[in-house]
């Protein structure tokens, strides 16, 4: 008995990936957001959530999201529209974001077990100091907002925040967040399979380090 939600935004150049320009166009860092998203709601639709939910920025809804409920992020910053979210919801939640491509079913699959009696929260780290995963089994707001996001130590603070709170925690495999092209380039050599790896592929003209000929648009 377990929510799932998923965070996004709508994938618009400019809005989205803006740090894999350059190398990139912006229209290529939103074709790789999109991309990434795809594989994250084609990865979880095995999994048996007994509600979906996409905690949106945008209006046009991505293809994949059409049994998901639609909430509508708040203003402000990320800690505060997680807290927004945590806040309305009731049961164990997990949250995942729209930057790990590579994440699997499997990799999730003990959140969708029946949580053992002594694990109050489940939490996915990222390797750049950030986390890709957080799933309550009480969901409150107050557990996320005043996390500082997007440093290199918002998983630690965050992981101080749940055990302060006496929350017995287990950890989930860390995964690689696409936020630069290097980021790009070895997560698409994780999941080569995917649309993402496709997508980077078609844009580097499928050299493994992003390097193109004189006629390509991305250069390193």
């Amino acid at each position: 008995m377990t929510t799932l939600v998923v965070i996004a935004k709508e994938t618009l150049p400019g809005k989205v990936k803006t740090r894999l320009h350059p190398p990139l166009s912006l229209e290529q860092a939103a074709e790789l957001a999109a991309a990434s998203l795809a594989d994250t709601l084609s990865a979880v639709a095995q999994l048996p959530a007994t509600r979906r939910i996409l905690l949106f920025d945008g209006n046009r809804l991505p293809p994949g999201s059409e049994l998901y409920e639609v909430m509508d992020q708040v203003e402000g910053d990320l800690d505060m529209r997680l807290g927004a979210m945590f806040d309305e919801l009731d049961g164990p939640t997990i949250l995942i974001g729209m930057d790990t491509p590579q994440v699997t079913a499997e990799l999730l699959a003990p959140v969708f077990d029946e949580w053992p009696a002594d694990v109050d929260a489940w939490f996915g780290p990222a390797t750049d100091g950030g986390f890709w995963a957080l799933a309550l089994a009480e969901p409150t707001g107050d557990l996320v907002r005043g996390v500082p996001m997007s440093r290199a130590d918002t998983g630690r603070i965050q992981l101080e925040r749940l055990r302060d709170a006496g929350l017995s925690v287990r950890s989930l495999d860390a995964l690689e967040d696409v936020d630069t092209f290097d980021n790009a380039v070895s997560v698409a050599r994780i999941a080569p399979s995917g649309r993402f790896a496709g997508a980077l592929a078609r844009m580097t003209h499928g050299t493994a380090d992003g390097t193109t000929d004189s006629s390509g648009v991305v250069t390193r």
